[in-house]
């Protein structure tokens, strides 16, 4: 059996991308908030308070997670384009998904904000030029990343976490 903490296989970066893979990497990005959308149609608060996993996050947690992590992408980027490898800040992804709106809000509010931030994200990815794909930004934990890798980082992360909704609603029968 897979492991449920990685239900599409842990991320990996073997590039440089080719402009196939790129063109993929950004479709899998503009399509992430339709996904997840539709992963998480119908569910009863009872049910979006589910963990996907023993130890793991419920739905809800997962809904407000994933533009949570987004928008920190986003704005990395847009550092990375406008500044010589920024040390960005991370951020403590683990206690964000506790705070009490994490927790409780409608997903609806996140759903919502990932649709414009995404819309907002895809108009700056798609004019990128073959330079800015290879600027970078500092993480203090995971050294130099390029905005091609993000790219493809962001591109799994939307994808593993919509397997994640999808494998507990396919377990569960919902």
């Amino acid at each position: 059996m897979s492991d449920p903490r990685y239900p599409i296989g842990k991320f990996s970066y073997a590039g440089p991308l080719t402009a196939e893979q790129k063109q993929e990497c950004l479709a899998n990005i503009e399509q992430a908030p339709a996904r997840l959308r539709a992963a998480l149609r119908g569910p009863s608060d009872a049910q979006l308070d589910t963990p996907y996993r023993d130890g793991g996050w419920t739905l809800r947690q997962v809904a407000h997670h994933v533009p949570d992590s987004h928008m920190n992408s986003y704005i990395r980027c847009k550092l990375a384009l406008t500044e010589d490898e920024p040390t960005i800040k991370p951020y403590m992804e683990n206690l964000w998904a506790e705070l009490p709106e994490s927790k409780s809000a409608p997903i609806e509010v996140s759903l919502a904000l990932l649709d414009s931030l995404h819309e907002r994200w895809m108009l700056l990815l798609r004019q990128l030029t073959d330079a800015d794909w290879k600027r970078t930004f500092r993480h203090p934990d995971l050294g130099l990343v390029s905005l091609e890798k993000n790219l493809a980082l962001y591109s799994w992360h939307g994808r593993h976490h919509v397997a994640h909704v999808t494998n507990l609603r396919e377990k569960m029968g919902w």
